[in-house]
């Protein structure tokens, strides 16, 4: 495949962040999507967040596996490193990789295809295990690569581009996310920047899994009247729960709020995730609430975005193991090869 660079020399009055980079030095080559992917709206999102949030892209490992998804690392944070995986085997090898290095930001990019199929099982143990990474699913709804197939995250009664009607029962990727213990589950749109950056820079400072659904109408195959994942269906059927911003750590600054106007969530770096509440009666604390609300707007034809679920006090993989502070792939032999005696404390310990 080729890959269209682009071109290196930009405008020298650019805005630049704390780190000195412009929003160029965040993105990739040109992408070869369809002209009006969705997909690139939220490499685009990605770019945003991670220049807002002043990350050196060397401390981002980007992560995929298959399908038009699984293309888009390409497309943004040229300079970081990458490992695209085989069909579905995406978490496994971000789970891998964070064991080995947990000093790297982890952003693993699917599709519904990718994570809902043939990697449902991969995907159920990345969350539950709570490996500390953001996990984007691209969510359209076809195999696009293949000529616009359902996925199993077509919802019951939509109409393929060819009039063909799913008869099958959707795969919701957030309710299982949120039964199987993810710490923070968000539900978007990729036409909803306005929304979609905030959570993907809370997302991004928050230690567990994060999980974000994000639609992403497919304009080859997925765009058309009957479709519930084009662009129309779910402008028209958006229920947005709340709206949000990302308030990095500073000294502390004293205002006056006009009391429940606002939820202050601090996250475990010290930056705070300011959740305006559209309603007020929505605790995003309470996962079962958010399941119970998640079915109930669905029975009634609603999509709903923004921040489902978020645990204050959030633990990863490495807590749940007690591993060490040190990277283990900054340990020594004389660490990490202890010698045969220990070998032979452990065995006995089983016996």
């Amino acid at each position: 495949m080729t890959f269209i660079p682009k071109p290196k020399l930009h405008h020298p009055d650019l805005q630049k962040n704390a780190l000195g980079y412009t929003r160029r030095d965040y993105e990739g080559p040109v992408s070869t999507l369809c002209a009006g992917c969705g997909h690139d709206s939220i490499s685009a999102a990605i770019v945003k967040a991670c220049f807002e949030l002043d990350i050196e892209p060397h401390r981002v490992a980007k992560m995929s596996g298959i399908g038009c998804s699984s293309k888009t690392p390409t497309y943004f944070l040229g300079a970081s490193h990458g490992f695209n995986s085989v069909h579905g085997r995406m978490p496994s090898v971000a789970t891998g990789a964070n064991l080995a290095n947990k000093d790297l930001i982890y952003l693993g990019v699917s599709g519904d295809g990718d994570s809902a199929s043939i990697g449902l099982g991969q995907f159920a143990h990345a969350m539950r295990r709570g490996v500390n990474m953001v996990y984007i699913v691209e969510n359209n709804g076809v195999y696009g690569l293949t000529k616009g197939q359902f996925s199993a995250t077509s919802d019951k009664g939509a109409k393929s581009k060819r009039g063909v009607i799913n008869s099958d029962e959707a795969i919701d990727l957030v309710g299982l996310a949120l039964q199987l213990g993810a710490t923070f589950v968000a539900r978007s749109f990729s036409g909803d920047k306005a929304q979609l950056v905030p959570l993907i820079e809370a997302a991004l400072q928050h230690k567990g899994i994060a999980f974000i659904d994000c639609i992403s109408p497919c304009v080859a195959f997925n765009n058309h009247e009957g479709s519930t994942k084009s662009f129309d269906y779910v402008r028209e059927h958006n229920e947005a729960l709340n709206s949000l911003d990302v308030i990095s750590g500073r000294d502390e600054i004293t205002v006056d709020y006009e009391p429940g106007t606002m939820e202050m969530v601090t996250q475990h770096d010290g930056s705070v995730l300011a959740l305006r509440k559209l309603h007020t009666s929505y605790d995003v604390n309470d996962r079962v609430a958010a399941l119970s609300y998640m079915q109930e707007r669905a029975a009634a034809g609603e999509i709903v975005t923004g921040l489902l679920y978020v645990d204050p006090n959030p633990r990863d993989l490495h807590a749940h193991m007690d591993t060490v502070e040190t990277p283990l792939n900054a340990l020594g032999d004389d660490v990490l090869v202890p010698g045969a005696r220990a070998l032979e404390r452990i065995n006995a310990g089983l016996r």
